[in-house]
Formats: structure tokens, sequence, C-alpha cells
């Protein structure tokens, strides 16, 4: 007889430290994008910093919605919580409205007025939440907003072992607020990246998530990557639709080199992290959001020691996490909330 997936399957130390870097290298990609929102596109001689202002004003090194949303989320994830119960889903949308009335510094607009509408809902937070969603994505054309996939990495580690459970919990999360197909698939897709990132530190996953969709969407999808791995990321310009901010990511990572290892000169595969967040940066418009969705993924493979020190020294944000409180919530995801022996 067939045994069921392992939820939390044991992680060796480079796993435990690819784990460390899915939140963390979200923070880090959302805050260096911040400077940049919806500014001038910077050009390649241009070094982004994490200097802080953008649309909050930030402090230097300070994190936006972007990872303030998947902190709700890993708040609950971090417990061992499944996240398609809908217990754990009552926790993370009571967690998306106490963000909302208490520390939210910058909201987009269909998250917006979809928490707020849940709020003056009867029913648990789960239900009304969804159903705002529902009807809001009823009568809108562009519903498909990147508003659920910049949130998900998390999700891929609450359910490593099983990449059923977690293609449902990965839809589920993003039904809280963005119940659009689109949506759903992105979300799938890179909860798939992430998880075989983090047990075996390749990037296939992304594609190898395409069997995890309806039949009917994989083969727009996977022309979908096709065009993200031909075209830098400047050229998905309206990466506030969902679409366009996954296919600007995959582009700063698949089109980002992997240095060739060269202690000598100072040169180590790992680098490809920076090199991409900053490639996605440079992607334009939306640039915390493409650059933290990217971040989780390369964090997953690359792992927290892969990410500079003065990055993980400086990346903070709500509610008063620093980035050493990020590595703790997503290795408590990863260990189904066994605390971690190891002292990370």
């Amino acid at each position: 007889m067939a045994h069921a997936p392992e939820p939390h399957p044991p992680l060796d130390a480079r796993a435990a430290d690819r784990a460390a870097g899915v939140l963390l290298g979200a923070a880090v990609g959302d805050a260096l994008g911040v400077p940049y929102e919806f500014k001038a596109t910077l050009r390649e001689d241009q070094q982004p910093r994490m200097i802080g202002g953008g649309l909050g004003p930030y402090e230097p090194g300070e994190y936006s919605d972007d990872t303030q949303m998947q902190v709700c989320i890993a708040q609950v994830a971090a417990t061992g919580a499944d996240l398609r119960s809908p217990e754990a889903l009552d926790a993370v949308a009571a967690n998306f409205q106490g963000w909302l009335s208490g520390g939210a510094s910058d909201v987009g607009n269909q998250t917006s007025l979809v928490l707020s509408t849940a709020a003056r809902a009867p029913g648990s937070a789960g239900t009304a939440m969804r159903e705002a969603a529902r009807e809001y994505t009823a009568g809108n054309a562009r519903s498909a907003g990147n508003g659920s996939l910049m949130r998900t990495g998390i999700v891929a580690l609450a359910h490593l072992g099983d990449p059923a459970a977690m293609a449902e919990a990965a839809i589920a999360v993003s039904a809280l607020t963005h119940p659009d197909p689109d949506c759903a698939d992105a979300c799938v897709l890179w909860c798939s990246g992430i998880r075989t990132a983090v047990l075996h530190g390749t990037f296939d996953g992304v594609r190898e998530g395409l069997a995890l969709l309806p039949p009917e969407r994989r083969e727009a999808w996977a022309k979908r990557l096709d065009e993200a791995e031909a075209h830098p990321p400047h050229h998905f310009v309206n990466n506030g639709w969902v679409v366009h901010a996954l296919q600007a990511a995959w582009s700063a990572i698949t089109r980002t080199a992997v240095p060739e290892p060269n202690p000598a000169e100072g040169r180590f595969p790992a680098q490809h992290l920076q090199s991409a967040l900053e490639a996605a940066v440079r992607a334009g418009t939306d640039t915390d959001t493409v650059a933290a969705i990217a971040g989780a993924l390369l964090g997953a493979r690359w792992g927290c020691s892969g990410i500079p020190l003065d990055w993980q020294q400086a990346v903070n944000g709500w509610p008063g996490l620093t980035g050493a409180d990020l590595v703790r919530l997503a290795v408590l995801t990863a260990r189904g909330g066994t605390d971690d022996d190891a002292g990370w």
C-alpha cells in the first residue's frame, strides 16, 4: 500500500539553509526594489541600493507590503498548520485584517477593497474574504494582479513533501484576495519552483510545476515561460499583472548568468542571487514586487548563506522583524512548527 507523502521531510544542513533563504530572499528583493517603484527604469550601469523612500516612505532596508503580507501567512505556517484547512485560512485572513488596520504601509487597490469589504461581512474571516474576492473578480476584467504571487513563497515551505497539497494550498491562499485562474496558476508554478529549489538545489521546479496546472492551461503557461527566457525583464512592462510579474522575475533569474566558480578571483555561483535581483529591479514599474517574487525563488536556490551579509543585516520591517526573525519563521515552517535545534 502506498504511503501518504510526508508533509515536512527532514532537511540536511544545505536544504535547511535554502529553506532559510526563502522569506529572507523575498524581503531583501522587496527592500532593494522599494526606492525605484514606479520611477524611471534604472540603466544597466546603475546599481540598486536599499536606500528606502518609495511609496511608504520606507527606511533604508525596510520591506513593503509584499513581505508584510507574506509575514501574515508565515505567522500561521510556522505553527505547522496545513494552509489548506479552513482554520488556517481563517487565521491568515485575520492576520491580513490586523495588518490592514495596524501596520500596512502600502496596499494594492484590489487587496484593499477585498479586505475592507470582508471586514464588514458576516461569517468567518476566511469565508468573508474569499467571497469578497470572488465578487470583485466577477465584476472586474482586470483582477489578475500580482498581489498573491508576491506573498506565495512561504506556502511552498509549508508543504515541501507533498506537491499536490502544496498546489492546493497555493490556490487557497491566493483565493483569499486573488482567485483569478492566472493568479492561481502563477502561485502554483512559483511554489513548485521554490519547493524543488529547497529540496534539490535547482530551478527546475518552475517548469515541473506545469504538470500541477489544469491540463488545458499548461501550453499557454509553457509559452509564457518561453517568452520570459527569450526577453529581458523590462520587456514585461505591465508587471502589475501577475503574468508579466512572473515573466519579469523568471527572465531576471534565467537570463542572468550563474558565475563560474573561481575563489581566487572572488567568483562564486551564489553571486547569481545578487545579480539576478538587481536585474529584477531594473525591470522597472512594480520593482519591489518583481524583486520580491524573484527573491523568494533565488533564496530557495542559493540559501540564506548566498544572500549578501550587508543585505541580511539591513533588512527590516513590519511588525518589527529583522532578517534573523524572517529566517526563523521560514525554518519553523519548513520543519512543521518544530523548533530548530541547530540554532537558526
